[in-house]
This record gives structure tokens, sequence and C-alpha cells, in this order.
């Protein structure tokens, strides 16, 4: 779970040794909320570590990538990752094993993250403007609204530059040259000579006739401009004398670059994007009840698997074309309808972790940003990610009976920007989409109020429910003081210092703060009252947490996940409710030593740094009665 991280160098430090080190890294790039890496080699266990680190909400793979949910501070984290890593070009044609789709939605994604936000606060200002016509009819006519008005504009209409700058990062291209080529696609010359190729006159180059293709706020082109210039940058560097590289290979460049995107590269990739914009408003236009249904309860299932930046050239479209995309309508109400599941689980619970979770991740999808949301909410307890899918489903379909559209761009829909579908075009826009919100905010708490969310139902009463002596050895309770907390051994065995165990991930202190045993009996019980958290499919770890919120990891073994589960037997489930020395894992000693592997097992207070210490008690053996931790508040 993501909480608050302020050393950013240390949490990308410890991704990159958690995925294998700098040798294993073939590609690196982000999005809004995620740190997307190209690996030579994925492995369970450091999707296990990564997941496990404080600042991670979870781990994702998907198109070929090992994508890293960290939330608004992936910025910082990827630029203190990318001085880590030293990606040379071989090492990027290395990922060319992945699929072309999956090529393009990391281009896209990589490409699009940096400035999404200015497109988004340019969207804000849109919806403001909005507001204020309403309000006032003459505004309209005043120079406020103009200046304000072409200010927001102005990061569309200059899209294509913003492009350039991060594509070349991306394709490793000189980015001035990028920039040059690309200012000259948005240039006024430019579309006055396209307006009079539209009006009938004929333009050539080179005898070659021109199309009236103008590239303001196109998306495909430059794109597609960047990554042919990385391949002629190559070339031209390695056959141009040193002497004259650096006048001759921007020169080349320009003069090749321009006239082959107006003439091909243009108009080729604009029909693409408008014929997948055509084809998706048929849809819209025909059986605008089926694209509300889709895009509203399918779209956060597309966000968890991160592909969602591939529809951004096809809203793009719409709104060049004909400047309004009813997409992003359907697509806000989905949005909403997370946050309404957030809500249900936050009016719900009596966890008041659960319910601090449960707020910040809602005031993150106000912007617009579910994966807070999702990862640690709604995915978490599958229930309510499927009452937010449903909900968004029966909104979109409510909405669709309203001809919803937005008319000015949202960089992040989300509530903030349901002003967004006030449009003389459309008058009933507006009111479809707040009604089609309004279903997809309430159904979810309803559904919830009605048949829960699967959380822990009775963690309170767990804590005093006996057990059987039966099924568990006798434990005492350890006392501790006020602001305190006291965490027994779970194991019985011989007590050694974190830094001892032979994997960096756990003795760097980078997993969390505690100490590690070497069992001496194949039994690891609940050392306090609270509930599972998490379990891996090979068993060999779990992760707990408190009533009170003190999170546990234990990992039996090192390296043991090769062992498929085999040596160990699960007694519980994630959700579980637990009593202290509850018996949680049964496991074969021998047989992971015969494989190999070490037994010791790191004992980890996985969020101590939402406490002033962890204090390890002084004391060579383990038992079950035994305080180990001291966890300070």
């Amino acid at each position: 779970m993501a909480e608050k991280v302020r050393d950013y160098p240390k949490l990308a430090q410890s991704i990159l040794e958690a995925v294998g080190g700098q040798s294993n890294v073939i590609g690196a790039t982000r999005c809004a909320t995620r740190l997307r890496l190209v690996l030579k080699q994925s492995s369970p266990e450091a999707k296990e570590l990564v997941g496990t680190l404080p600042g991670v909400i979870t781990v994702v793979e998907s198109g070929g990538q090992f994508q890293i949910v960290i939330g608004q501070h992936v910025g910082e984290v990827f630029e203190s990752f990318a001085g880590l890593v030293n990606l040379d070009d071989s090492a990027v044609e290395q990922g060319d094993k992945v699929t072309v789709l999956n090529r393009i939605i990391a281009t896209m994604s990589a490409v699009f993250a940096p400035f999404i936000y200015i497109l988004a606060a340019a969207g804000i200002l849109q919806g403001i403007l909005i507001l204020i016509n309403l309000v006032s009819d003459s505004f309209r006519s005043t120079g406020t609204y103009q200046l304000l008005s072409f200010m927001s504009w102005a990061p569309f209409t200059f899209l294509p530059i913003f492009i350039a700058i991060t594509a070349s990062k991306y394709f490793k291209v000189n980015t001035f040259i990028a920039v040059a080529c690309s200012v000259a696609l948005v240039s006024p010359d430019w579309a006055t000579m396209a307006a009079s190729i539209t009006d009938g006159a004929k333009i050539s180059f080179l005898g070659i006739p021109m199309m009236g293709t103008t590239y303001t706020g196109s998306v495909l082109p430059p794109l597609l401009l960047v990554w042919f210039l990385s391949y002629l940058e190559r070339f031209l560097n390695k056959r141009i004398h040193e002497m004259i590289r650096p006048l001759f290979v921007p020169f080349l460049s320009m003069v090749i670059m321009v006239p082959l995107t107006i003439l091909l590269l243009g108009p080729l990739s604009t029909w693409g994007a408008n014929g997948i914009a055509a084809g998706y408003n048929f849809l819209a236009e025909n059986l605008p009840w089926l694209a509300g249904a889709i895009i509203g309860s399918a779209w956060q299932i597309i966000v968890i698997f991160g592909i969602h930046w591939g529809v951004l050239p096809m809203v793009l479209a719409n709104f060049d074309l004909y400047g309004r995309d009813s997409f992003q309508a359907y697509q806000t109400i989905s949005i909403i309808a997370q946050i309404g599941a957030v809500l249900g689980v936050i009016l719900k619970t009596k966890n008041q972790e659960t319910r601090k979770v449960g707020v910040s991740a809602g005031i993150t999808g106000l912007f617009g940003i579910t994966e807070p949301a999702i990862y640690g909410i709604t995915l978490k307890f599958k229930k309510p990610f499927i009452y937010g899918c449903i909900s968004g489903g029966i909104g979109a379909i409510t909405a669709s009976f309203f001809n919803p559209f937005y008319f000015a761009y949202a960089g992040l829909p989300g509530p903030l920007t349901l002003v967004n579908g006030i449009g003389d075009e459309s008058p009933m826009s507006i009111w479809g989409i707040l009604i089609g919100a309004i279903i997809a905010l309430i159904l979810p708490i309803i559904f919830t109020q009605i048949w829960g969310y699967g959380e822990d139902k009775v963690k309170v009463a767990a804590a005093v429910t006996p057990t059987p002596a039966s099924e568990t050895p006798a434990t005492t309770t350890v006392p501790s003081k006020e602001g305190e907390e006291a965490i027994s051994a779970p194991l019985v065995g011989r007590v050694v210092p974190l830094s001892e165990v032979p994997d960096e991930a756990f003795s760097s202190g980078a997993m969390g703060q505690g100490v590690a045993i070497e069992p001496l009996e194949g039994k690891l019980y609940a050392p306090f009252a609270g509930t599972v958290v998490t379990t891996t499919p090979s068993k060999h770890a779990i992760g707990l947490r408190s009533i009170s919120g003190v999170e546990l990891f234990v990992h039996i073994g090192i390296d043991t996940v090769k062992l498929k589960g085999a040596p160990f037997n699960l007694h519980v489930k994630e959700g579980d409710s637990i009593n202290k020395g509850d018996l949680l894992i049964e496991f074969d000693i021998a047989m992971i030593k015969n494989a190999g592997m070490p037994i010791i097992t790191p004992v980890l207070i996985t969020n101590a740094y939402e406490y002033q210490n962890v204090i390890q008690e002084d004391a060579d053996q383990s038992a079950l009665t035994q305080k180990l931790l001291t966890v300070i508040k």
C-alpha cells in the first residue's frame, strides 16, 4: 500500500535492486501513476518484493512491461530511477520481442505522461470559462475571455511540439531537431497553404501534390516524425564527418523529415486516427447504449492493464474533427463509479486504516486518477470493484439517452471536468452526464450497504474470540505500555540480525525493519490478532495487519518461491481474521534445506516509517510466548 514516501532515491534504488539490478533493465518509462519497466527476466519474487515496498501501491505485469503503480509521486521516483540506469540504443532494441500493439501503448504512455497535467490544467480552464459564460452572456466579448480562451487552447494547438520534446527523449533523438521539424508542422504558413489546397488549389513539392492536412492538435504525425527521425539521425551521424556533423545533421533531417511527413506520414496517420474515431462514432451514434455500456463498465479494467493511453489519438481526433467527444463523457462516469465504490467502503467499514486509505484514494479520484482507489480499496476487496464496473455501465447507459458529449478536452476526466459536458450543440448533454454520474456514484454505495465489501467483518471481535487449545499452542499476552505495541515471535528458532540475511532486499532494510529467525520448527503462528492482508501462490510468505494497523511481513526462507509451494501448507487466506497464536503456515524445513535454499526467515514491520521506532528485543532464541519486537507509536 502506498504511503507518503519522501526518500524517492531510496525507493528507486530499492526497486532497481528488487528487479535484479541495472543489467536486468532494458527500458524505463513512466505515465501519470506508474513506473513502467521492460525487464530481461521477470520473476514472481521480484513482483512480490516490489509490491511490498513502502510507497508502491501494487505491481502489474502487462503488455511486456513490469508496471509499478506508485501514484502521484511517480515523477520523482522515475527521475531518481533514471539516474540509476544507463540505457543505450542497443538495450532498447532488445525489447523488440514484445508485440507491436504493446510497443505502441508503451510509447504513448511514455510520450504523454510528462505533460498530461498540462493538458488537464488547460481543460479545467476551459471548463471554468464555460461556467462563467453561463452566468454572464457578455463575458465572451471581453478581452479577458479572449486571452484566457486562447491560453486554454494553446497546449492543444501546439501539441506536436510537446510530443516532439518527450518523444525525442524516448526515441533518443536530438530534441532541438525534433522540435524544429514539429514547429514546421504547426507553422501558420503551412496552415494557410493547407487551407488553399482544401479550397482546390494545387500545390506540389518537387512535382508531388501535397494534401491539405493540418497538424495543430495532432498526435500521430509528430510521433511518427520523431520515430522515423531517430533512424535517420543515427544513419546521418554514422556517415557525416564530425567536423560538419553539427550543421548538416539538422539540415538534412529537416529537409527530409518535414516534406516526408507532410507528403506521406501525416496524411496516412491522420486517416488512420480519423478512421478509428469514425468507427467509434458510428457505434456511439447508432447504438449509444452499447457504447456507454462498454466504456462505463470496462474502462477501469482497461486501466488495470495500463493500456488506457491507446485511446488518446482517437479522442483528440474527435475534438479536432468535430469539436466534441462522447468517449470522455462515458469515461468520466466510469471513473466516478469507482469513487462511489470507495465511498461505499468508507461508509461501511469499521476499520480506521481502511477508512484512511479510502479517503486518500477518494481525494485522488476527484482529479481523475483512480489507481489508488482501485488497488488500495476496490480491487483489493474485489466486490467494490465489481460494484463500480456495474454501476459505471448503468450510469453510462442512462446518459446515452441524452446524447452526451464533452466539448472541451479533459486531460484527466473526472468529477472536476463534468462542466466540459456543457455545450449549445447538445443542451441535454450535461444533464445526461450528471444523471449518469449520480447513478454511478450512488449505486456502489447501495450495493456495499446491502452485500458488503468482503472485508474482515469482525476485526475487533477476533481479538477476544477464544481459539480451541487443541489447535494452537498456549500463548500468553505480552503487556505493552501505552503508545507501544508488542509483537510476539511467530516462529520458534534462533534470532539473527536482519543484516545476516543473504538477500540484499531484506538485509538492506528496504523491505522494512525487523529481525530474522532460523526456525527450528516448521510452523508459523500469528503474532497478534488482526487480518491476513496478503498471501502468495507459492505459500512461502504472508502479510499481516494488527488491529491497530501494524503491518508485518514474514518470508519463509530465501528464494523459496522457486519451490512452487511444495514444502508449504497454508491454513489461511487473504481477508481472514486471525487471533494471536493461530497456526498460519506449516512448512517442511528438511525439504527447503535439501533444495539448497537458506531457511532463514525475515520478520519485518513494513510500515515502520509510520512509527517513531521499532525496537528488537535482546534475545538469541525466540519462543511463541516471547516478545520479539516493540513498535513505538
